[in-house]
């Protein structure tokens, strides 16, 4: 797999190649990428704190998701209708973030299977696949099961690609992607989209400032098993 000709190497946050994780860990090849959406395949978007608000929910009150399904049903239904209004319009003032289409399309090419596992609607997911001309092998949103940070999506996308989780790198951009990776068994990836790397990195066994880095890792994954094998 060619390497981008301007791209830096990438930070091991925990894990070398050489230690940390198991001898059977060592030996995998990378099978399959998972994405998350939001921040990752696409730039940063929402405003959770607008979002909050607009919601009538305090600043402080946690991931959004989780506060409205512990609504009562007519607030409920009220603060569904406005997330699913900022979802609307995420997918039509979506943008790639930089390098994304050539980092899937590489990973095609490569034979390595792709998948999105994203806390937003799948149907959502598949419209900005389509604006942006992206092929995506499975996607799995928050309407087929329990969401990031809980293991499922990570174990339901390796079960359909029929890989191990540690033949499987997480990338993403927030704390839930780290959580659900490690969760799951995977390589959690950190995007820091060039910004400081947060508190929460400790998490990630490596961490990238772009997304064309993840072609780096599954090319070192390569090389070290090569090496193993040899």
């Amino acid at each position: 797999m060619t390497r981008a000709p301007d791209e830096q190497r990438v930070t091991l946050v925990r894990r070398s190649f050489s230690e940390g994780g198991s001898d059977e860990t060592r030996k995998m090849s990378i099978k399959a990428v998972i994405f998350d959406l939001d921040g990752t395949i696409t730039q940063p978007y929402f405003d959770f704190d607008a979002i909050r608000e607009e919601m009538g929910l305090d600043r402080n009150s946690g991931p959004v998701l989780e506060s409205v399904q512990n609504m009562l049903p007519e607030q409920r239904k009220n603060a569904e209708k406005i997330l699913h209004s900022h979802e609307r319009r995420a997918v039509i003032e979506s943008k790639l973030n930089p390098g994304a289409k050539e980092t899937l399309d590489a990973l095609c090419k490569a034979g390595i299977s792709i998948g999105i596992l994203t806390r937003n609607r799948r149907s959502n997911a598949l419209a900005i696949a389509d604006k942006h001309g992206l092929k995506f092998d499975v996607v799995v949103g928050r309407d087929e099961g329990p969401v990031k940070p809980d293991a499922f999506g990570v174990l339901r996308i390796c079960n359909q690609f029929d890989v191990e989780p540690q033949e499987t790198l997480l990338v993403g951009d927030y704390l839930f992607d780290l959580l659900s990776a490690k969760s799951a068994g995977a390589v959690a990836v950190l995007l820091t989209n060039n910004t400081q790397v947060p508190d929460f990195a400790e998490h990630a066994d490596f961490c990238i400032e772009n997304i064309r880095q993840v072609l780096q890792i599954v090319e070192e994954y390569r090389i070290q098993n090569k090496g193993i094998s040899n």
